[in-house]
């Protein structure tokens, strides 16, 4: 009887743990704070953000804010509790399973913890590999990511678990996103201003909302530091890149912090009139209201001319590696971006087991092109045609202010520790669509040698095409109920209620208003048989918009959002005391609510379509003796349209079975690094990258390609580090992305002197 009772009290205890966590008060009686069962080693990397501050106190005891300010940092940026070193350490960047994470989860949870694949790329690996931008740091470490950057997508568009684009790869900047306009994202892009950068594999819309069924990247910045610290970076290249970045912080008074970062870049390019500049500014301060009240404020700025490159065209449908360093875009040719980013975020630690988190932003995005951006080989007259309605100048000016709130609350159910986060988040969102369509105007050009003209203005003058406002809402509870010392179950739900205004100045009769209603979940359960091996399972579920939210189009606007579900299940496991780690993951995901054509009238489209992907992700780190340190990661999976009916010169086409446009079957990367002697070290990584189909038919083949980037270091002394890097090493010809008519190319072999002072 004894037995069954407590079964039965398990059971009840499961089935109202988020009912009763929200009713949660910590007490010294039955419901104390929470405290792991057991203690994971952590490998620490970099000294926390803020120093352990004791107050006085007449007993000789520490107090409530002492005893946990020495088991947590104030991350100010998310509130999470970040691993105490307690274990061993060790100079290994990318070994950080037992570190904890506040993309998988708002609850602070470790990697382990976590019932998801979730990867932390920190500083460290960044600036020892020589990854300057978000895509180089995602791609080169991430399991299974791509990327498909171009001048029209803001050059920030990844791929993941066969789903690719910003509409179903979410980045975030801090945890915040700006809601994706018109298929454009333009920061941030540069990872100087990182502390490090956050992978959440599989849907992500019970965190961040709609449009993030393939994954999220979260780009966290610097935090305000609480020792004095300067650096400064030099570097140049052979595309004659020179740039230079500076990184400053340090305390201005006992409650008061500060961190400066900017960079500035330059360069010529690797293709011909390319000149390309970079300037972005990170400014933060962290206050110490008390110790239990901390605000942080921080303000970014970007204003960047990236590459005007558009790709490459294909000489019938082959690509023709003599027009590797070809530009076909007009002489006079303007892309630019300026971002803002403006954050308010407080944290107050209420109690042991109450923590509140606030986050007011405002962010703004203004971007123009004035180009011309498709290029068509010609085979009867030799010539490349560029335009067939192709000169475009487009402006996007976009504006989002928002606040996002949680409480989490620690304390015990029946005996079982309990945490349980709950929360809103509500923006508004304003984005005027600005260009001279419909776009007109056609040029040719010889493949070689040719003047590549003037962008000239066409019979159809730049004006506001359309504008949107969208109000979201959204309210987001997530639960961990500790049933013994080994199985943790982990649950979470986020409602979101997004409504789009649009007001069309061309054709008033496009104008629409449109609410849409959204309900993301997931479920999962975590096991620990021994210490620092985690055995998970989750089920989630979670939502795209069939285009951009808040730029979908009148006949878009009809449709509901699209739908995926994931079941994934995997193992990770931190080995031979914080020196080793290994990851498997195994996953299924299906899409459906797609747009597709009527079969009985192709005329018609409806949302019938469905798309899945079934995979399997493992990594591996070891730091090894003799300096030895070997990282490496792998993806298989098979993605493909289950239900996808096009028309196609007039007849219906069903294209179920085929591998999704720029989507890779297999992805993997290899590092390996060597301190041979004293401060010397070298390091090499290959990117391996399976083939890919440019067209729905998958008849156009975009070949598979390995890339390889190696580098040197030495350090003089102990504050000044010398790089020598060379990209691309073995000059490998290689797309990043394309179409039917034009591919966009990868950088060339490009070698990179940087020398790193720190004072």
């Amino acid at each position: 009887m004894t037995s069954v009772s407590h079964a039965s009290k398990r059971c009840n205890a499961l089935l109202s743990s988020v009912a009763l966590s929200c009713f949660l008060l910590p007490a010294e009686g039955s419901l104390r704070p929470a405290q792991s069962h057991h203690v994971l080693d952590p490998v620490v990397v970099q000294p926390t953000a803020t120093p352990t501050r004791v107050r006085r106190t007449t007993s000789g005891k520490p107090t409530r804010a002492a005893r946990s300010r020495q088991q947590r940092n104030v991350a100010a940026d998310t509130g999470a509790p970040v691993a105490t070193p307690t274990g061993p350490v060790f100079a290994a960047p990318t070994l950080n399973l037992t570190g904890t994470t506040s993309t998988g989860s708002r609850l602070g949870l470790t990697r382990l913890q976590t019932p998801a694949s979730v990867e932390v790329i920190s500083a460290e690996t960044m600036g020892e590999r020589g990854q300057q931008n978000i895509i180089a740091a995602v791609t080169q470490n991430a399991t299974g990511f791509t990327a498909q950057p171009a001048p029209g997508n803001g050059s920030i568009a990844f791929n993941t678990r066969g789903f690719n684009g910003n509409g179903t790869v979410m980045t975030l900047y801090d945890g915040t996103r700006l809601y994706v306009g018109s298929g454009t994202l333009t920061f941030p892009y540069d990872t100087w201003s990182s502390e490090r950068i956050e992978v959440l594999h599989g849907p992500a819309s019970v965190m961040y909302g709609e449009g993030a069924i393939g994954g999220a990247i979260n780009v966290v910045s610097k935090l305000p530091l609480w020792v004095p610290r300067n650096q400064a970076e030099i570097s140049f290249d052979t595309n004659m890149e020179r740039r230079i970045a500076v990184d400053s912080g340090g305390p201005v008074s006992k409650d008061v912090a500060y961190r400066i970062t900017a960079i500035g870049s330059m360069s010529d390019g690797w293709v011909d009139r390319d000149h390309q500049s970079n300037v972005e500014v990170h400014a933060a301060v962290q206050i110490k209201q008390t110790e239990d009240i901390t605000w942080t404020i921080s303000a970014d700025y970007g204003d960047r001319s990236p590459s005007r490159y558009f790709g490459t065209p294909l000489i019938n449908g082959k690509l023709d590696t003599s027009l590797r360093f070809q530009n076909y875009n007009v002489s006079d040719s303007s892309i630019r971006y300026q971002d803002s980013w403006n954050q308010v975020k407080t944290e107050w630690r209420v109690s042991d087991g109450i923590t509140l988190r606030n986050t007011l932003y405002y962010l703004n995005s203004q971007r123009h092109w004035r180009d011309e951006e498709s290029y068509v080989y010609n085979a009867r007259t030799g010539l490349i045609d560029r335009g067939g309605g192709n000169y475009i100048e487009i402006f996007h000016d976009q504006a989002q202010i928002g606040d996002r709130f949680d409480a989490t609350f620690r304390g015990h159910i029946f005996g079982m520790v309990n945490e349980f986060v709950t929360g809103f988040d509500v923006n508004n969102i304003s984005f005027t669509h600005t260009n001279n369509s419909p776009y007109a105007g056609s040029s040719s050009v010889p493949l070689f040698n040719f003047n590549p003209g003037s962008f000239y203005a066409t019979t159809s003058p730049t004006v506001p095409g359309f504008s949107t406002t969208t109000n979201q809402y959204g309210v987001f509870a997530e639960n961990r109920l500790s049933v013994t010392d080994q199985l943790s179950l982990i649950g979470g739900i986020r409602q979101d209620e997004p409504t789009v205004e649009r007001t069309d100045y061309v054709t008033p009769g496009n104008s629409y208003e449109k609410a849409y209603h959204a309900t993301s979940w997931r479920a999962g359960a975590v096991y620990t048989p021994i210490q620092n091996l985690a055995v998970y399972g989750q089920y989630s579920v979670a939502v795209d918009p069939v285009s951009n939210l808040i730029t979908n189009s009148a006949a878009n606007s009809t449709y509901q959002l699209s739908s995926g579900k994931q079941v994934e299940v995997g193992v990770k496991q931190s080995f031979w005391g914080g020196r080793g780690e290994w990851t498997l993951a195994g996953y299924e995901i299906v899409k459906n609510n797609l747009l597709a054509r009527d079969p009985n009238n192709l005329n018609v489209t409806l949302q019938v379509g469905q798309q899945s992907s079934r995979g399997i992700e493992a990594s591996v780190g070891f730091a090894l003796d003799h300096g030895w340190r070997i990282d490496a990661n792998t993806a298989f999976l098979r993605a493909k349209y289950d239900d996808f009916l096009q028309s196609v010169g007039g007849l219906p086409v069903n294209y179920a079975g085929n591998v999704p446009v720029n989507v890779p079957q297999n992805v993997s990367n290899v590092w390996v690094t060597w301190a041979f002697a004293q401060n010397w070290s070298a390091n090499a990584g290959v990117q391996i990258i399976g083939k890919r189909f440019a067209d729905n038919a998958n008849t156009l083949e975009m070949p598979a390609y390995n890339v390889v980037n190696a580098g040197l270091q030495w350090r003089p002394d102990v504050n000044t580090t010398v790089s020598l890097r060379i990209y691309n090493l073995f000059d490998t010809v290689f797309a990043t992305s394309g179409g039917t008519n034009q591919w966009l190319l990868g950088m060339p072999r490009t070698a990179q002197l940087a020398v790193n002072v720190k004072f």
